[in-house]
């Protein structure tokens, strides 16, 4: 018998296990590895004979944490030839030596800023005048799309960062979103690696899309584009923006022929070195050594909606509790979010949202023996402080005292406000890393009498 308290700790001990894993700093500290002239990094051995200078830029969530990584692996007798420029977000900010962080955007705020553009002409800027015998790392993660804004011209940023937000709003998948941000910008769709002057480009990547293409993630500064301008305004066709008075300079844009970048002259090497998947498979390890059977998966492409997976996982919780097989669920994956309307909306994100369908589909008499957990790996849930929520039968005791309708809150996604009563928020802060959403189910199974016994 597990108790309710058992159930959270152990629920809460397995998610952390699967963030420890996919730490920025020691990820990239680990997978860069130097040895007198070489760089061993992934397959890859790069002699470096005459290096004059490491220069290393990015743009993350998880920017921070692969900053220090990358001083900690840097001998010291190649220290002071480190220099570089990453766009993180406020809240990540430190002063380091050789890099600077610059704050790009406010903490829980994933748009486009001014001072994401000023850290954009920056980077920019530094690899397009390095020269054949520097070296450039690339530190790119999830959120880097928003960090580093640098529109086409006849484009405002003010436009771009409503056109985002309207994606966003209407439930785009980061593949749409991202596509229309490449074909946006000067630097997205890799052009920052054609910009490159370096003779090589090493890209370190911590995946926050499923499936890890390279293309996508951070919309792929250092990846030739598979994609095309009328792609983009297929996309934006599909929520019927492509007619909004606001967006015309962006539509505008699209229709242009735009100047083919050309191909990379730069040695370009993308490595991923931690993603959704890495997460998981930590996080069953951790559900082992408590004892548990588990079951885990990692999405590999868009789930949906929040509240369609929130009610999946709520009927597979109840399943496992009440039938015999796996008494822990680990799953991975990102869903997104239709918004109410601004005048009705709430709070909240996907993962709380996620968190308040399952707690509905569940039903409040009927949640005792189980923990739900959600949070996003990169301590952000929306627009909120928050990295996700749980449920489980404390939760429903508050709900049932105090008469909350979770109908209401889930209908304006105001999912935020209801956890905060509840009690229920997962708090971590800035985890400087960014892999989507881990999700952790643990039960306490209900003991039938064998056959035989129950018919005495």
């Amino acid at each position: 018998m597990r108790s309710e308290a058992q159930l959270v700790a152990d629920a809460g001990a397995i998610w952390r296990a699967g963030l420890d894993a996919v730490d920025s700093h020691r990820l990239v500290r680990e997978s860069l590895s130097f040895d007198g002239p070489h760089l061993s990094v992934g397959d890859h051995r790069i002699h470096l004979p005459d290096l004059r200078r490491l220069i290393v830029v990015g743009a993350g969530k998880a920017g921070a944490g692969m900053a220090r990584g990358v001083l900690d692996a840097v001998p010291d007798s190649l220290r002071d030839r480190v220099f570089g420029w990453v766009n993180v977000p406020d809240d990540c900010v430190a002063t380091l030596p050789h890099i600077h962080l610059h704050g790009a955007r406010p903490a829980g705020v994933n748009e486009p800023t001014e001072r994401g553009l000023f850290g954009a002409r920056k980077i920019l800027t530094m690899v397009s005048e390095a020269s054949a015998d520097d070296l450039v790392l690339c530190l790119i993660s999830g959120g880097g799309s928003a960090l580093v804004p640098f529109p086409v011209d006849g484009v405002s940023l003010v436009e771009k960062q409503l056109l985002t937000q309207e994606l966003s709003a209407a439930g785009a998948t980061i593949e749409q979103l991202n596509t229309v941000r490449k074909h946006l910008s000067r630097i997205k769709g890799g052009r920052l690696a054609t910009a490159c002057r370096a003779s090589t480009m090493i890209s370190l990547i911590i995946s926050d899309v499923l499936g890890d293409p390279l293309d996508v993630i951070a919309s792929g500064m250092t990846i030739p584009d598979t994609t095309r301008s009328r792609d983009a305004l297929d996309v934006m066709r599909m929520f019927h923006l492509d007619r909004d008075d606001r967006f015309t300079a962006a539509v505008q844009a699209l229709h242009r022929a735009r100047p083919d970048p050309g191909a990379i002259s730069t040695r370009s090497i993308p490595i991923v070195i931690g993603n959704n998947a890495v997460a998981v498979d930590a996080a069953g390890l951790e559900a082992e050594r408590r004892g548990y059977s588990h079951a885990m998966t990692s999405a590999s492409k868009s789930e949906g909606q929040a509240e369609d997976v929130g009610r999946h996982l709520a009927q597979l919780a109840v399943r496992m509790r009440d039938t015999p097989g796996p008494d822990c669920l680990i799953s991975g994956g990102e869903p997104v979010v239709q918004l109410a309307p601004i005048g009705k909306r709430g709070k909240g994100g996907r993962n709380q949202q996620l968190c308040l369908a399952a707690l509905q589909e569940i039903g409040l008499n009927n949640v005792d023996g189980i923990c739900l957990l959600s949070g996003g790996t990169d301590g952000e849930d929306g627009p909120t402080d928050a990295a996700g929520a749980r449920i489980n039968a404390a939760t429903a005791r508050i709900v049932r005292s105090s008469h909350m309708e979770i109908s209401d809150h889930l209908i304006r996604n105001d999912a935020y406000h209801f956890f905060v009563a509840t009690e229920s928020l997962i708090l971590t802060g800035p985890t400087h890393t960014n892999v989507c959403d881990l999700r952790v189910v643990v039960v306490d199974r209900v003991e039938t009498l064998p056959l035989q016994d129950a018919n005495l």
